[in-house]
């Protein structure tokens, strides 16, 4: 036996507003949970490349960190990155993750 909610229900709740709410992400350097739009997505391609994705879009693994060179510092100190991303990371990527994001602040 199926129950019926009562067309006043419906209606209310038709009428409310939807809040949409921004997904939270933690920073792998200093672990403070923040908005998605405020963090920079790091990923790990099919390819096993480790790049910076802009658009939050892009297929991989992802990881997210604060556009802060302190926090690519301190996650490159506790292997942040290396554990969300399951995969060793060369200096060099360190390096040019660095380059990129202190291309992002200007």
């Amino acid at each position: 036996m199926r129950m019926s909610i009562p067309m006043s229900m419906k209606k209310e709740k038709a009428l409310r507003p939807m809040n949409k709410k921004d997904p939270l992400r933690k920073c792998v350097g200093c672990g403070e949970p923040r908005s998605k739009k405020e963090l920079i997505r790091v990923i790990k391609t099919p390819e096993d490349a480790v790049v910076l994705d802009s658009t939050g879009k892009k297929n991989g693994r992802g990881a997210y960190i604060c556009p802060n060179p302190e926090c690519l510092k301190k996650a490159k100190k506790s292997k942040g990155l290396e554990r969300s991303l399951k995969i060793s990371i060369p200096e060099e990527i360190y390096a040019s993750l660095e380059k990129e994001m202190s291309t992002l602040e200007k």
